[in-house]
């Protein structure tokens, strides 16, 4: 028997459309939430292995705002690029014609969650017009780099191990729920065992939606290859980074360095939580978003 979200009930209230268009020349599914005449459009760019679901209990916060919430190119229900590498610019150039194709290029607030955060900043450092950024859970420091930086190798080659044996042994080894649940353990930090369970389940619902063992290998590499850092300098938009001060992937002492690097930045800190402040504090980071965008 699953674990009932503790968000549905408000979720069911936002009214949800799911779109599909052609962007790039591949197939693009997202979910368009709220008022299609509300004040704000947010476009949303979910995390590594995740999909639009992730960043529904945030949206269950904040019903009067437009979400559009698509799958990344290789995620969910969206396809593969047609041609090019799932790489950051494979992936910036396609949430750029994402915008051009949903009609909100240079009016919707771009949101990133974790890897969503670097092809966020990748894009609207390289351009993109928004009039102003959130990332939640932002990636503030290379990957590879520091005391996780072996763990992180190790991880790459069981991405590439699985890419490369025989197809039905790989994708096994890639959706193993053993692994799914490593992550969502080490990830979780609520002492909530309801709340735990249902992240859990979430994982090991959307975690395996991916296309392809090769587009899961290209955006693996391309989410521990760069960070947010990288390119902090050349957004002059207002940027909010909504940060946790018990997140594994990005302490907290780092993130305080990464919002001095941008010309206009502020951090909203939430106690209390990790690398999941989606599913764990999704009130808390709405107010944030609230307040920095009134």
């Amino acid at each position: 028997m699953s674990t009932p979200s503790p968000y549905a009930d408000a979720l069911a209230r936002v009214s949800a459309v799911d779109r599909t268009a052609e962007v790039l020349g591949a197939r693009t599914h997202w979910v368009e939430y709220g008022p299609a005449d509300a004040e704000r459009t947010l476009v949303l760019v979910h995390g590594f292995r995740g999909d639009h679901h992730g960043l529904g209990p945030v949206v269950a916060q904040l019903p009067h705002v437009r979400f559009l919430a698509p799958d990344l190119p290789g995620f969910g229900e969206s396809a593969p690029l047609a041609s090019g590498a799932h790489d950051l610019d494979g992936y910036t150039a396609w949430l750029e014609a994402y915008l051009r194709t949903t009609g909100v290029h240079g009016t919707a607030v771009l949101l990133g969650h974790s890897f969503g955060s670097i092809v966020v900043a990748a894009a609207v450092a390289s351009g993109v017009p928004t009039p102003r950024v959130i990332l939640v859970n932002p990636i503030g420091q290379n990957a590879l780099a520091g005391p996780r930086g072996v763990l992180t190798r190790l991880a790459v080659g069981f991405y590439r191990v699985g890419a490369a044996l025989p197809e039905k042994l790989g994708f096994a080894a890639l959706r193993s729920r053993l692994v799914t649940r490593i992550m969502s353990v080490t990830m979780a930090k609520t002492d909530d065992k309801a709340l735990r369970r249902w992240i859990h389940e979430e994982h090991d619902r959307y975690f395996s939606a991916f296309a392809t063992r090769q587009s899961l290998l290209e955006a693996f590499r391309t989410s521990v290859s760069h960070d947010v850092s990288e390119f902090a300098a050349s957004i002059h938009q207002q940027t909010l980074l909504v940060v946790a001060d018990e997140d594994d992937i990005t302490p907290l002492e780092a993130q305080r360095r990464l919002v001095t690097l941008f010309p206009d930045a502020e951090l909203a800190v939430i106690e209390g939580v990790g690398h999941l402040i989606h599913y764990e504090k999704p009130l808390e980071a709405a107010r944030a978003i609230e307040k920095f965008l009134q």
